[in-house]
C-alpha cells in the first residue's frame, strides 16, 4: 500500500475576509444559508455526524441544492459517522451528490491498525468562493435550540478570498486519498480578493505531515506578549508543555483554557490535570471553563491565530487528518482576544494551592488514568512506527 508522503504547502494568501461565528445559533443558520445560495458546487467534509434536528437540517439543504443542478461532494468519516442513520444515510442518493466515507469500520478491518487513522477535518466549500472551516460537527450537541444550557461551546470561521481555493485542493487530495478517484472542479469565477487578511491553510496528516504543530511552536517562541491556548482534550506532548513553560519563564502572558465540570470524555480531563503543577510553577495561567462543554481548538499568538479542528493532545497529532485556518492580523487577533477573554471570565482560574487541596482518591484517579496514557501513548507509538498512514 501507497504511504502519504506526498504534501503540499500552502503559501500565505492576502486580500481574504474572515467573519468569526461564536456557537451554533450564529455558524450553522450561516452555513445553511450559504448552501442555499450554491450555483456549481459543495465539498462537505465532516468528522462528527449523527442523525438529529441539525443533520435533517442539512441533508435538507443539500438535496435541494442537489435539486437545483449544484453538484455535491460528501466526505464523512468511518467512525465518526456512526451515529448516521440508515434513513438519513438513504436520503442522501441524487444524480448530482457523491457520498463517501473516509476509512469506513468493516469487520474484515476491524482489527487492523490502519482503522485508527481518522479524518478530524471540518470544512464547508461553496463554489470554492467561501468556505467555513473550525470544530463543529453536524450533532445536535452545537445546537442551543436542542440543549439550550448545555450546547457545546464552539466557533467556526467564515472565509472568503484567494485562500478558498487551497481548501477546494485540500479536499480534492482527500477525497482522492478516501475514493481513489480524483475529484475535478471548475468554478466559473474563481475567488476574488474580499478582504485585507492575510490566511493560510494549514494541514496536518498525523505523524507524517505536522505542519499545524510546527507552526505553533514557530509563533509562540516567537511570541513577545501573549500565547493562549483552548482545546477540549488537554494532554499535550513534552514539547509543547516545554513550550509554555519557557514563554511563560520569559514574561509572556501565556494561558490555557480548558473544560471544566462539562466535557464527553471526563477521564481526558483528569488525565491533563497532572500537568498543570509544573506548568503552574513556572506561570502558566490555566482556566476551567465552566457554563458549559468547552470544544473549540484555537491558538493565538500575539496577533498570529490557528482555529480549527485540531486538538492539544497526543492521539490527535498521531493518528487524525487535521486542518486549522492560520490568520494574521492585529484587528482580527484582538476579536478573538476579547472573545477568549469572556471564556476565561466564565471560567475558574486554577492555582497551585487548588491543586494542594487535590483529595487523596482523586490524585489517585489522576495517577491511575495518567499511567494508563502513558501506556497507551507507548504502545500507540510502537505500533505507529513513525512510517505514516497509509493510504
Amino acid at each position: 500500500m501507497q504511504k502519504m508522503r506526498q504534501h503540499k504547502r500552502f503559501p500565505w494568501r492576502a486580500e481574504n475576509k474572515v467573519v468569526l461565528h461564536s456557537d451554533g445559533d450564529a455558524f450553522f443558520p450561516a452555513m445553511l444559508q450559504a448552501i442555499s445560495q450554491a450555483h456549481e458546487f459543495v465539498l462537505l467534509e465532516m468528522y462528527l455526524v449523527e442523525s438529529g434536528k441539525i443533520t435533517t437540517l442539512f441533508i435538507d439543504a443539500l438535496l435541494q441544492a442537489a435539486r437545483r443542478g449544484v453538484k455535491i461532494w460528501l466526505l464523512f468519516d468511518g467512525f465518526g459517522s456512526l451515529g448516521l442513520t440508515g434513513p438519513d444515510s438513504s436520503r442522501l442518493a441524487d444524480p448530482n451528490l457523491q457520498l463517501a466515507f473516509f476509512n469506513p469500520i468493516t469487520l474484515c478491518r476491524l482489527f487492523n491498525v490502519d482503522r485508527l487513522f481518522r479524518d478530524h477535518r471540518k470544512l464547508l466549500v461553496i463554489d470554492g468562493k467561501v468556505c467555513f472551516i473550525g470544530g463543529a460537527g453536524l450533532a445536535d450537541e452545537f445546537n442551543p435550540a436542542a440543549f439550550p444550557q448545555r450546547y457545546w461551546r464552539e466557533i467556526m470561521l467564515e472565509v472568503e478570498g484567494p485562500v478558498v481555493a487551497d481548501w477546494v485542493d485540500s479536499f480534492q487530495r482527500v477525497w482522492r486519498r478516501a475514493t481513489h478517484t480524483a475529484l475535478e472542479l471548475y468554478s466559473s469565477a474563481p475567488a476574488a480578493p474580499a478582504g485585507t487578511l492575510n490566511c493560510r491553510a494549514s494541514l496536518s496528516f498525523a505523524l507524517v505531515h505536522r505542519e499545524i504543530k510546527r507552526a505553533f511552536f514557530v509563533h509562540a517562541r516567537r511570541a513577545k506578549n501573549r500565547v493562549w491556548l483552548a482545546t477540549p482534550y488537554f494532554v499535550p506532548s513534552s514539547k509543547i508543555r516545554r513550550t509554555l513553560r519557557s514563554a511563560a519563564r520569559n514574561g509572556i502572558d501565556v494561558r490555557v483554557l480548558v473544560p471544566g465540570p462539562y466535557s464527553d470524555h471526563p477521564v481526558v480531563s483528569m488525565i491533563g490535570r497532572r500537568f498543570y503543577p509544573r506548568l503552574l510553577l513556572s506561570g502558566v495561567r490555566i482556566f476551567e471553563y465552566q457554563p458549559r462543554f468547552l470544544h473549540y481548538k484555537a491558538v493565538l499568538c500575539d496577533n498570529w491565530l490557528s482555529i480549527g479542528s485540531s486538538n492539544f493532545d497526543r492521539w490527535n497529532m498521531r493518528w487524525n487528518l487535521e486542518a486549522n485556518q492560520e490568520i494574521s492580523n492585529k484587528e482580527f487577533a484582538e476579536r478573538f482576544a476579547c472573545m477568549f477573554a469572556e471564556d476565561c471570565g466564565e471560567s475558574v482560574e486554577i492555582t497551585l494551592e487548588d491543586v494542594r487541596k487535590t483529595s487523596w482518591p482523586e490524585r489517585l484517579l489522576h495517577w491511575f488514568w495518567s499511567r494508563l496514557d502513558r501506556i497507551i501513548a507507548h504502545v500507540s507509538h510502537s505500533i505507529f512506527g513513525r512510517k505514516g498512514p497509509l493510504e
